[in-house]
């Protein structure tokens, strides 16, 4: 039986076929919009509930966590990834350091 070669030419970006999605993503296109609870937190030894009674706007409360620490960032209580803290404008960020 004779064999024929086949040759392709390189299609151009316009006509190129788009790339559909994978079954995972499509399956979990629905899910993008549920809601999480995303946390950071930063150990306070010692705090009483006098001293929750005593907050006011400006009360500066002292951390465990040290400043070159990189807290865990849990999403639903999961750990997620670890951050930094950071200061934009006039808000505290964190900044992902390593994802879990």
């Amino acid at each position: 039986m004779p064999q024929t070669a086949v040759q392709t030419a390189p299609v151009p970006e316009a006509e190129a076929p788009t790339r559909a999605a994978p079954v995972s993503e499509l399956r979990w296109a629905h899910a993008g919009a549920l809601p999480c609870k995303l946390s950071v937190q930063a150990p306070v030894q010692g705090f009483t509930l006098k001293d929750l009674l005593n907050l006011r706007p400006q009360s500066i409360i002292r951390s465990q966590l040290a400043a070159s620490a990189s807290p865990a960032l849990r999403v639903n209580d999961e750990v997620v990834a670890w951050c930094d803290f950071e200061v934009l404008s006039n808000r505290l960020a964190v900044r992902l350091t390593e994802l879990a």
